[in-house]
């Protein structure tokens, strides 16, 4: 079975996220794709707008629930930390080794591949799914085409970075999420200033 993996904070999950995963899905380019909530990387993490890893889990259960093929996955919570790309991609195929993994990226991230750990490794084992973001362009070399994308993906421009300072601001972020994650967000006072500790 071809298995996408999508990873990312989901910090909090937004439409951006559910459209791409959507799409990746719906193209048939794998047979089932795992949004992966990963640790916060230390390095980005914004103590005073950071959430508990279960609330990250639920908001991405409440999404991936309503698209067919597409399911949360917790697996790098398993993983030493900090967790790179190419310890999980690994420790997943020895897991499930009758599947083949496919590493859902944006162009931003292709475009400094040759810096992440391992690259040369990843490329060599996995495959890659890159989806458009604006203002990166795809260049993929002949020789990694059989196991480099692109995805004619739509172009999103949102961020949990936006979602996250327009709540701590008291703004409105319907319809920039989903209407269940924004029903859990307000119950549970989620990223609004008056809730930041101390």
């Amino acid at each position: 079975m071809k298995i996408g993996i999508f990873g990312g904070s989901f910090n909090p999950i937004h439409i951006g996220h559910a459209i791409i995963a959507q799409h990746i899905i719906g193209c048939g380019a794998v047979d089932r794709l795992w949004m992966m909530v990963s640790p916060v990387n230390p390095l980005k993490v914004d103590k005073k707008r950071d959430v508990a890893d279960t609330d990250r889990l639920r908001m991405v259960e409440m999404v991936t629930r309503h698209i067919e093929g597409v399911e949360t996955s917790a697996f790098e919570f398993t993983m030493p930390r900090p967790s790179y790309t190419i310890d999980t991609l690994n420790a997943l195929q020895a897991k499930f080794p009758d599947d083949e993994f496919y590493l859902v990226t944006g162009a931003d991230n292709w475009q400094i591949f040759d810096k992440w750990r391992n690259s040369e490794e990843i490329l060599a084992k996995y495959h890659l799914l890159i989806y458009p973001r604006l203002g990166y362009e795809v260049i993929i070399p002949d020789s990694l085409r059989e196991r480099v994308q692109l995805v004619d993906a739509p172009i999103i421009e949102l961020s949990s970075t936006q979602v996250r300072e327009r709540l701590a601001l008291g703004q409105s972020v319907r319809y920039y999420v989903p209407d269940e994650v924004l029903g859990y967000i307000e119950r549970n006072h989620l990223y609004s200033q008056n809730e930041q500790p101390k």
